[in-house]
């Protein structure tokens, strides 16, 4: 039996990765891609890479003959949907939107959705938020600490992230002449995505209470991001090395890796590399994800594929582009 998807704001980033993931899914079929800007519209006229692959069009309706829905909107604009319109309890629903990840909006039926903290209660949930591009690179590289309550010290936090990352939407900072040979720093220390980040934190080590020192970057590239971490330790290099290989040992997308890592290894894939080192007193960790894909639209399907039984990294075996 194929899974029946419909997805809802499909002419963005992160629907048009939707796109490209569940066109090749061995068990989807798409059933509806909905826009209200491009009804009618051949999905291949707004992401050109689909010509040849899909004569699906964008539609202004929505159908319940579907298993699973993405919400793949701005923030603020999944509440808004989901208030105007009555879904099915039976449809699952995936929203990539920051809108019900903290605890205090997610109430009793929303799951948050990074596999490598919750993929028990994801496997049994119909509600899944998203988590954040941002938030995702940044707990690969603290939750192995975090499980053993080692997260003893403020924690500073340099990540600097691809273009894509502001969505579609046209900004001063997303202009071309802008960002091409540019690095900003933004909403530095208050990034919204703290907040989710501590509260997976809290999860694994209730008594965490430490700061987190996050200086968010503009980079002139398209996609990815890379972290790079430092704290206090007591650990030593094969001790952090051991904890990190061993937390994701049953995790098919995020791996250790003993040696340097660069953002080549994972664009264009829904992996996470993690390196760790130490330098004196400090623990030093370095965490890369592709922001569309194991930021967004790859670990919504992972999430998918795992509601649904099938093996976590179905549809997903994705090349980077090393080159």
């Amino acid at each position: 039996m194929k899974i029946k998807a419909g997805i809802v704001g499909g002419a963005g980033y992160t629907g048009g990765e939707m796109l490209r993931i569940l066109v090749n899914h061995p068990t989807v079929d798409i059933v509806f891609v909905h826009s209200n800007s491009n009804a009618g519209n051949l999905i291949s006229d707004v992401h050109t890479d689909l010509f040849g692959d899909t004569d699906l069009r964008f539609t202004g309706e929505l159908s319940s003959e579907i298993d699973v829905l993405f919400l793949c909107v701005g923030h603020g604009d999944a509440k808004k949907f989901l208030d105007a319109n009555t879904i099915d309890s039976r449809i699952k629903i995936i929203d990539l939107s920051q809108d019900f990840r903290l605890k205090v909006n997610a109430g009793s039926k929303w799951v948050y959705g990074l596999p490598e903290l919750n993929r028990e209660a994801i496997q049994k949930a119909s509600y899944i938020a998203n988590p954040g591009c941002f938030a995702t690179c940044i707990q690969l590289g603290l939750l192995p600490l975090a499980s053993k309550g080692l997260l003893s010290s403020e924690v500073h936090i340099n990540a600097t992230t691809g273009s894509t990352g502001a969505g579609q939407s046209l900004a001063s900072t997303s202009h071309f002449s802008w960002r091409n040979n540019n690095l900003s720093v933004y909403k530095a220390f208050e990034h919204q995505h703290l907040n989710e980040i501590g509260e997976s934190l809290k999860q694994l080590e209730p008594g965490f209470n430490e700061v987190l020192n996050f200086i968010p970057q503009r980079g002139d590239f398209t996609r990815g991001i890379l972290a790079a971490m430092y704290l206090e330790s007591d650990l030593t290099a094969e001790e952090a090395q051991r904890i990190y290989e061993d937390f994701y040992a049953t995790h098919p997308f995020t791996h250790v890796s003993k040696r340097n890592i660069d953002l080549k290894q994972v664009v264009n894939t829904n992996k996470g590399l993690v390196h760790v080192e130490k330098h004196g007193s400090k623990l030093f960790i370095v965490s890369i994800i592709d922001n569309l894909l194991k930021g967004a639209s790859g670990q919504a399907v992972q999430n998918m594929n795992l509601i649904f039984g099938l093996e976590e990294g179905t549809g997903l075996r994705l090349k980077a582009a090393g080159f």
